[in-house]
């Protein structure tokens, strides 16, 4: 027990495959937790209740697979890795930490449902003081996040962009050069100095959690509690939100070692890979401002009950499936650097 806490302390001098082991380690653990208890509870249901909860629990599966490609998570996910990437480390567990937390808020929910707890299903109504609260803590907090990490990637993209045509004039260059610096960094730095290492984003994940705000976390508490009053045994609905969860974990995770790959693999050759480092961080920065807009518009209207259509629109924005279009873009944009990469 000791050795594995003295580990644990120092887990980011562990070599990289270590780490990355560990990180999907734990991902399998949440998949065998969620079968386990799905296994557990078809032995107590009856004949027709056990179709129904493996039924409902790939149902939630899949849930927590689109759930983790919202832009928000994305933008949380990619603006967070390129800062500790740019200050030298390998964060392998920042998709897994992030969506973590996000989803401990969704067991949390679900655990007190499956105990009859009827207070869950005040913060999920609309128009209620707890919807209300929570969802304002929810939106104000991932605003603010992604507007800081935003604004943060931003200057880092500017001096990218003035490094590159340094560099296609003739100068000489170096990954320090690439570092974000100038005005704004200074006045991020206080903000985002407590965002020291990935599992710092747990809390930023569960934060953003607090909304009960999307049409996946809110279909899978009532499919929960659907499932309760159909007959299905509360070992196969404790199932529900644990698969949810370990979806959830693997694609974030997924996403969070890519894109550490795809920025370490900018800033390992930055002479040759300025125009690849510009891009992928432009495209991080305004992804995050544009959620950050979005969300505190919708934060905006939420507080102080505006009547304008701009705030109105922005908190109907439906984030989802713009999601893919970002992972598209930044495939798309890794690919042609692998292709171009290769060429003699």
């Amino acid at each position: 027990m000791t050795a594995l806490a003295t580990m644990y302390r120092h887990r980011e001098r562990l070599p990289l495959r270590t780490r990355l082991m560990f990180t999907f380690a734990a991902v399998a653990a949440l998949h065998a937790a969620a079968v386990g208890l799905l296994l557990l509870g078809g032995s107590a249901a009856t004949a027709g209740g056990q179709p129904l909860a493996l039924g409902l629990v790939l149902t939630a599966y899949l849930a927590g697979v689109k759930h983790s490609y919202d832009w928000d998570h994305l933008a949380a996910i990619d603006n967070s890795t390129r800062k500790f990437v740019a200050q030298g480390r390998e964060p392998v567990s920042v998709g897994f930490a992030f969506s973590l937390g996000h989803s401990s808020v969704v067991v949390l929910a679900g655990v007190l449902l499956v105990a009859g707890a009827g207070m869950v299903g005040q913060f999920m109504e609309d128009g209620t003081t707890g919807n209300l609260v929570l969802g304002l803590i929810g939106s104000g907090v991932s605003g603010l996040f992604l507007l800081a990490m935003g604004l943060f990637n931003g200057s880092a993209f500017l001096r990218a962009a003035r490094v590159y045509r340094h560099a296609k004039a003739g100068g000489a260059v170096s990954a320090e050069d690439l570092e974000a610096r100038g005005v704004v960094a200074r006045l991020l730095a206080r903000p985002l100095a407590r965002v020291r290492r990935p599992r710092n984003i747990y809390v930023i994940g569960f934060l953003f959690g607090l909304g009960f705000d999307t049409a996946t976390t809110i279909g899978l508490l009532v499919m929960t509690t659907a499932a309760s009053l159909a007959g299905v045994p509360p070992l196969a609905l404790l199932a529900l939100p644990l698969a949810f969860t370990a979806a959830m974990t693997l694609c974030d995770s997924v996403n969070g070692v890519a894109m550490m790959r795809m920025y370490r693999s900018a800033l390992a050759d930055p002479q040759r890979k300025l125009g690849f480092n510009a891009l992928i961080t432009g495209i991080s920065a305004v992804s995050a401002l544009f959620i950050s807009v979005i969300t505190l518009g919708g934060f905006a209207n939420a507080a102080f009950d505006l009547g304008d259509p701009v705030t109105a629109w922005l908190a109907s924005v439906d984030l989802g499936e713009a999601g893919l279009l970002l992972v598209a873009v930044l495939l798309a944009v890794w690919g042609i650097a692998a292709v171009r990469g290769r060429r003699p």
